[in-house]
């Protein structure tokens, strides 16, 4: 365990973030989830209206740095690949 004060401090910062970064990460793996769902269903209207969802929580999590963003890209690519093969 941490003596120094700002060693506790940055302890307690490292939790917060961590579980802000877990939160949003869940978040994008449930928007996925449900593309995938809509894709399997066959349903092309939800599908898309849960691409348009999942794309735009993985661009956010991009923009605070909790995706890299060539994987948020690689990611939002292949869900609209696997969308537009369902035409």
């Amino acid at each position: 365990m941490a003596n120094i004060k700002s060693a506790k401090k940055r302890i307690s910062v490292i939790e917060k973030k961590t579980l802000r970064n877990k939160m949003i990460k869940s978040r994008v793996k449930t928007a996925i989830k449900k593309v995938d769902a809509a894709i399997a269903a066959g349903d092309k209207e939800a599908a898309a209206a849960a691409l348009l969802a999942a794309t735009s929580e993985i661009s956010k999590a991009a923009s605070k740095g909790i995706y890299h963003k060539n994987t948020a890209s690689r990611k939002i690519s292949r869900m609209n690949l696997a969308v537009n093969k369902m035409a």
